[in-house]
Formats: C-alpha cells, sequence, structure tokens
C-alpha cells in the first residue's frame, strides 16, 4: 500500500504516549519538541499535517509561528492544555483546536477532518489484496472483478482493516475508529456490521476477516 499521511506531533517528550493510539492506520508520526524542526524536513518527508502543543510555543511568537505554517501550506491542529483554554485567541489561523484532556476517539476524528479538509486525506489510493480492491477516491469495493455494495460504516471497516494486515483490532477500537466519539451505542453494533460486511465481501474462496475470540477483528495476512 503507498505511504500514508505524515504527522507532525509538537509536544513534550513526557506527552508522547497520549498520542500513541495515532500511529497506524495509515497514519506516520513523528515526533519533536523543537519548533525549528519545520524549518529543516525534507520536501519529501513534510508532513500533511502539524499536531502543536501550544504548551511549546510563548503566546507573543505563536502568531508569528502559526502565520509561517500556513506559508508553507502546513495545516496546525492546534493542542490547548486545560490550564490554557481561556487565553486561547480564536482568531489563530489554525484549522482546529482541541483540549486537553480528549479521548483517542476525539483526537482521530479531528485530525481525519482536518486532512479531508485540506485534500489530504486518501487521495485515489488503491488498496489491492489478492481478489480485494478497495478504491478509496470512488469508494467503490470489488472482489474478482465483482462489484460490492457496501454502506459507509461498512466500507470503513473494511478500509480500516485491509490498511492493517494481520493487527488485531478490539471492538472498542473499532467502534471508536469508523462511529467515532459521538457515538454511545455499544460494542455489538461492530459485530453486526462486521457479519453485514462478511456476508457481501466473502464467500468459499474469498476469506477476509479473521474473529480474535474475546478480542476482536483482524484482517488475514495475504
Amino acid at each position: 500500500m503507498p505511504p500514508g499521511n505524515r504527522i507532525l506531533l509538537l509536544t513534550p517528550p513526557e506527552e508522547r504516549s497520549t498520542f500513541s493510539t495515532l500511529e497506524g492506520d495509515g497514519l506516520i508520526v513523528s515526533y519533536s519538541d523543537d519548533l525549528q524542526v519545520i524549518e529543516t524536513i525534507p520536501l519529501e518527508e513534510a508532513p500533511n499535517l502539524l499536531l502543536l502543543d501550544l504548551s511549546l510555543v510563548s503566546p507573543g511568537s505563536l502568531g508569528g509561528f502559526a502565520r509561517r505554517c500556513k506559508e508553507a501550506d502546513l495545516p496546525i491542529l492546534a493542542l490547548v492544555p486545560r490550564e490554557s483554554q481561556s487565553t486561547v485567541d480564536p482568531r489563530l489561523e489554525v484549522e482546529d483546536f482541541v483540549f486537553f484532556p480528549f479521548t483517542d476517539a476525539e483526537l482521530w476524528a479531528r485530525v481525519q477532518r482536518a486532512l479531508w479538509r485540506n485534500g489530504r486525506g486518501d487521495s485515489g489510493q488503491i488498496i489491492h489484496v489478492g481478489d480485494l480492491v478497495i478504491d478509496q477516491e470512488r469508494y467503490e469495493v470489488s472482489v474478482g472483478g465483482r462489484k460490492v455494495l457496501l454502506t459507509f460504516k461498512e466500507y470503513q471497516l473494511l478500509r480500516l482493516l485491509a490498511s492493517n494486515p494481520g493487527r488485531v483490532f478490539t471492538r472498542e477500537t473499532l467502534l471508536n475508529r469508523v462511529w467515532q466519539y459521538d457515538y454511545f451505542g455499544g460494542t455489538r453494533t461492530v459485530d453486526v456490521h462486521i457479519r453485514r460486511l462478511r456476508s457481501k465481501v466473502e464467500d468459499a474462496t474469498h476469506l477476509f476477516i479473521e474473529t480474535v475470540r474475546n478480542v476482536g477483528y483482524r484482517f488475514r495476512v495475504a
């Protein structure tokens, strides 16, 4: 599969573990606590999105830093510590704000939204695993040349699993990643959608999704 979107996370080293759930799933995450790193990144490694912990930037230099990023076509998702929430300038030139504390699902959804808004979401990449083809630009799925009609949630589930063959996803993780932070249903909805998805893309000769008992699901390694 082609390389995914690059995310540069500017945050203190002690905070990095907070963002570990962003790694994988089509995202390539790098870390730094040095604002000057954006001046030295090679073009071929340029990030698609900058996650900026505002605790690293003095209020006086924040506006200038945001403008430089905008001029470099580098969108910013601002991470705002609890103690700074009342002092954030809403005119700041950033894509969005994420306020601590946040859930993994909320962060994931806001990152995806920022990428899509800047035309940096899935960009015509095709996932090809055996007879399964997922066209991410057209939202089309086919198995052995046969077009498969999926609901959007079924498509999201399949794309997430197929993008990470062999990786086990718990039901809770799938619920958060696909239904995101505004969904309050139980994990049983994941089982229902997986069952429907299997009925559409699998048959006796095409088996893609494995159940990991008492845990969740994974996409078979080709």
